[in-house]
């Protein structure tokens, strides 16, 4: 008995490397997070705190336009948000108990859609309502219900699959009806779940920038434009830091409120999910419902993007994907070439994710005071958003004169990335035993070996899902390319199709329409193949 309750030390958790290498790459690791996470948040910060002063603080934070752009900023947010927990509750449900033929393709239609790039959503969701532009606030909710379905889906239906029946069968059998069931227990178990959810669907709704920028137009603004409009369009960089410090004390003050919540719902325990057969009329009326739902919300965008994408006069063909590979005035560039650049880009950013990551999920698997601090920081980029991030190496690479760089923006595709690698890698690595470890060194495994041998083929696996998530969020990355693109050799796909469908001409928006299917087919192949391929812990949401 005693052996077996060994304590746990530092030296046990540490993977079979020598601990001065593990320290190097813990520093390695938070030296790239703080000059690239840290120091730009900072930066902002400090250019509106202390660059600006507080009158000119307070003039700004009073304008009536500013209280404007707040509270349509708010007020989509919440909308979006609501109306994604009405539509998606259902689904969870359906998703989460029942076993019927096509649940799986049900549920893939619904998590793949998160993955895609937020100007290929928007081109969908522009080819699927041709008014947009009459009903701006109508698109921009459509558009975020079809992105942030999967979230509600996937993190109350992971919940709600491990909710112990019991309490709702006795009930029953006490004479319960079964609105009176859900409604004062399983609403009450779901309640942290639902505001946790909540929470994060409104953080994505709240930073939303590439719908709004799309779908919007000139005529609607939140923060995320307002910064980028204040920053890049009329150069007033006290405004956007001012406002851009506003959004960081909004979106920290949430993550840190999601954070709370989640630690109360992601341990449910070890039951196993069971399925029941539908045995109730309303059962089959959910399921039919859910999927209609789903094929309205989610499927239909994508079709009406496909179809106009071929669409050419009075009938069809493929001159709209022919006409990628020509110039247009628009474009600095072929629209294949923007491809071509997205894809070098993600390359790029890929490498430099896993490397940062790798690094860092060894350190935090550590669990030292480097360790515990790169787990604090490295999931920033997940709640601060990408033009936040963009805007504020504007601002701290001022100095260094990186700004004209263009490796600046397969970085910054890294940093957006780079949660995902430490967040499929960490858990793999704590999957494995300390004592398979123990037994290595025992047998004469010295610590390269041990880590070569055991911890390295574990690894490499949640490295891999955590590579091609971060690839998938490079191709489609829009809000921090808009500040940081200079010139042809960093014009990307999503800035393609941005101002491919900004600008009038049917045979524009085809091509518009074209390229967009073409990225969005490739973000959602290899985001298909690595949750084919992924290791256990190792997920998107």
């Amino acid at each position: 008995m005693g052996r077996d309750r060994a304590p746990v030390t530092t030296a046990s958790r540490t993977p079979g490397l020598n601990p001065w290498v593990v320290r190097v790459a813990g520093l390695l690791a938070a030296g790239f997070i703080t000059a690239m996470v840290v120091w730009p948040l900072v930066a902002v910060l400090r250019r509106s705190l202390t660059g600006v002063g507080p009158s000119r603080i307070g003039e700004i934070l009073t304008r009536s336009s500013t209280a404007d752009v707040v509270v349509f900023t708010v007020m989509q947010a919440l909308a979006s948000t609501a109306v994604t927990l009405i539509i998606g509750l259902p689904v969870a449900y359906v998703v989460a108990k029942l076993a019927f033929n096509g649940r799986s393709v049900l549920r893939a239609a619904v998590i793949v859609p998160f993955v895609l790039p937020t100007v290929v959503v928007a081109a969908a969701i522009k080819a699927t309502l041709d008014s947009a532009a009459d009903a701006p606030l109508f698109a921009i909710i459509y558009a975020h219900v079809f992105f942030n379905l999967a979230v509600v889906v996937r993190v109350v239906g992971g919940y709600w699959s491990q909710l112990d029946s019991r309490q709702v069968e006795a009930a029953r059998m006490l004479g319960a009806s079964p609105w009176q069931a859900w409604r004062t227990i399983t609403l009450r178990q779901l309640r942290p779940v639902l505001f946790g959810s909540g929470l994060l669907v409104f953080l994505f709704c709240f930073t939303s920038y590439g719908v709004i920028r799309v779908l919007g137009g000139v005529r609607t603004a939140t923060l995320e434009t307002e910064i980028h409009r204040y920053a890049i369009a009329r150069a007033e960089f006290d405004v956007a830091a001012v406002l851009a410090a506003l959004q960081l004390l909004v979106v920290l003050t949430l993550a840190w409120l999601s954070a709370r919540f989640q630690r109360r719902y992601t341990v449910v325990g070890n039951r196993p999910r069971r399925l029941h057969r539908p045995t109730s009329g309303f059962d089959r009326l959910l399921i039919t419902g859910s999927t209609l739902t789903v094929a309205v919300v989610q499927g239909l965008p994508v079709m009406a993007m496909v179809g106009q994408s071929v669409r050419v006069g009075d009938g069809f063909g493929l001159d709209h994907y022919r006409g990628l590979f020509d110039r247009v005035d628009v474009l600095p560039v072929s629209a294949a070439e923007a491809v071509a650049n997205s894809i070098l880009f993600a390359v790029g950013a890929t490498v430099v994710a896993v490397t940062v990551g790798l690094a860092a999920a060894v350190a935090i698997h550590r669990g030292d005071g480097v360790g515990r601090w790169l787990e604090a920081f490295a999931l920033v980029p997940l709640g601060v958003s990408a033009v936040t991030l963009g805007f504020g190496y504007l601002v701290a690479f001022t100095v260094l004169d990186l700004r004209e760089s263009i490796w600046l923006v397969p970085v910054a595709h890294a940093v957006v990335g780079l949660p995902f690698v430490i967040a499929a890698t960490v858990p793999a690595l704590r999957s494995i035993g300390r004592r398979i470890r123990e037994a290595a060194a025992v047998l004469g495994a010295s610590p390269a070996m041990v880590w070569r041998t055991i911890d390295w083929p574990v690894a490499r696996r949640g490295m891999l899902t955590g590579a091609g998530f971060s690839a998938a969020v490079s191709l489609g990355e829009f809000g921090a390319t808009s500040f940081l693109a200079r010139g042809e050799d960093s014009f990307t796909a999503p800035l393609a199709i941005f101002r491919l469908l900004s600008t009038p001409g049917q045979q524009l928006r085809g091509q518009a329409l074209a390229l967009s299917v073409v990225l969005g087919l490739m973000v959602a192949v290899l985001a298909a193949v690595v949750e084919r391929n992924r290791g256990d812990g190792a997920t998107l949401l």
